[in-house]
């Protein structure tokens, strides 16, 4: 049979267990076609990029398929008719993942080199010192500058905006 990573947002409202319902309900209709699905993972609530529905969040779900197209195609429908999913992707892959998905992996950035901070310059970070430019001095506080067009014309008092 064909193997299919399947990947749905749930509102942001819905409780945990009402998202293990809706995964075990998707799951039965999988079964109920003569499939299986081998790894469900939950991946959290997590920010969207752009709003979806008026949501700015979403549960995220991934679950891994091995069933026929007709299986895949009851479960795809019936998530068009529910209202709790906002969005979900299917793909068709060659072989699922052994272990946890790159989401749920905590990256190796050993590659990296770990940035050190200047004790005196905490703003500076791990930028490397401008020698090129010279140092800009003492700058005049902002009432003895003058004005863009060079005049010392008194300023108007401003008015309060209410």
């Amino acid at each position: 049979m064909p193997l299919y990573e399947h990947v749905f947002l749930a509102r942001q409202d819905l409780a945990t267990a009402q998202i293990d319902a809706l995964s075990a309900q998707l799951t039965g209709i999988i079964e109920a076609g003569e499939g299986k699905v081998t790894k469900t993972e939950y991946w959290g609530l997590r920010t969207i990029a752009y709003k979806i529905k008026k949501n700015r969040k979403a549960h995220y779900v991934l679950l891994n398929i091995d069933a026929p197209p007709a299986a895949l195609f009851e479960m795809e429908r019936q998530v068009g008719l529910s209202e709790d999913i906002i969005r979900s992707m299917t793909i068709r892959v060659d072989a699922h993942e052994d272990g946890p998905s790159a989401v749920m992996r905590k990256s190796d950035r050993s590659d990296r080199p770990e940035r050190s901070f200047d004790s005196d310059r905490p703003d500076r970070g791990d930028r490397p010192d401008r020698g090129d430019r010279p140092d800009r001095g003492d700058r005049p506080e902002r009432s003895e500058r003058p004005d863009r067009d060079g005049g010392d014309r008194p300023r108007a008092p401003r008015t309060p905006r209410f």
